[in-house]
């Protein structure tokens, strides 16, 4: 059977040989700039938007591409074309594309340019496909966001102890549950490494303010999606309480899509079980990516 292959440093390599230099800024401090993607029928999913946050990253952390757009853009799809096939058949990928600003040695130079790495995996699909039918449960801990005066919101780079350690103290009370995060005011921000909305008949889908939240590629996706089915979406702040008295509380994030949430620090949401508001949303999903996201989920959960 082919091995799949990697991209690092301008060459193609087998996936088994990609690493990272001790010395590398990503590795040294964590500074590294990161997007992760997934295919639905073995096509890449929203490539652009992608790029266009990866390349915002890149100018908030004064590094550049070794690679312009368009080259980048060649290798995703050559990447894809070559992986895809090897995966079982009805699998899609997912793929991580992620800069570091290279050695420590050149670390702060102005306008340096950074290492880049283009790999994937099958999408993880055992880790969520669970949790269409049961849903997922949050857990509010005393682990806060970061504040914005650390760094921008839209910056999307692999800094996330405070992810780490709100799941390490979210699972202490429920091993299934995951972090929800709130500033520093006490208002909701997102869950880890996902974004969140909250639904109720009277006020439709509520999200974070946007300029407060990373700027989510499938957070937008669902925006789209609602305005489509006519769901108001509206953003402002949102306290714990507001959650707590939510009908639905939705999960959006690369690789699920879209998750329903069955708890609030350990009190069911609504009757505990996915609402009709998801399950519209997650149909108008797979119709428009052609997939039956659900169904694929769980035919490979146990790979």
């Amino acid at each position: 059977m082919a091995e799949p292959i990697a991209y690092w440093e301008g060459k193609w390599k087998p996936l088994s040989e990609l690493t990272i230099p001790l010395n590398d800024t990503g590795f040294v401090l964590g500074t590294t700039v990161a997007e992760q993607l997934r295919t639905f029928n073995g096509k890449i999913f929203r490539l652009e938007q992608h790029l266009d946050r990866l390349w915002q990253s890149l100018a908030i952390v004064d590094v550049q591409s070794p690679e312009s757009r368009e080259s980048l853009t060649d290798v995703v799809h050559q990447i894809v074309e070559h992986n895809h096939p090897i995966l079982p058949s009805g699998a899609d990928l997912g793929v991580t594309i992620f800069i570091t600003p290279g050695p420590m040695e050149q670390a702060y130079k102005p306008h340096k340019t950074g290492r880049l790495a283009v790999h994937t995996q099958m999408v993880a699909f055992n880790t969520f496909a669970h949790l269409y039918e049961e849903g997922q449960a949050l857990y509010v801990p005393d682990t806060r966001q970061v504040p914005v005066a650390c760094w921008p919101r839209e910056l999307k780079v692999r800094s996330r102890v405070h992810y780490y350690l709100a799941d390490l103290e979210a699972k202490k009370q429920d091993p299934k549950s995951r972090a929800v995060l709130l500033d520093q005011d006490g208002y909701v921000m997102e869950a880890t490494t996902a974004n969140i909305a909250k639904y109720h008949p009277d006020t439709g889908l509520e999200l974070p303010p946007a300029e407060l939240v990373l700027p989510g590629i499938s957070i937008a996706t669902l925006g789209e999606l609602a305005d489509q089915l006519a769901i108001p979406v509206t953003h402002r702040q949102l306290t714990p309480e507001d959650f707590r008295t939510a009908d639905e509380i939705l999960l959006t994030s690369t690789s699920p899509c879209i998750v329903p949430c069955n708890q609030w620090n350990g009190k069911p949401v609504s009757v505990g079980q996915p609402g009709p508001v998801f399950k519209r949303l997650i149909a108008a999903w797979e119709e428009m990516v052609g997939l039956d996201i659900r169904k694929q989920a769980m035919q490979f959960a146990s790979r």
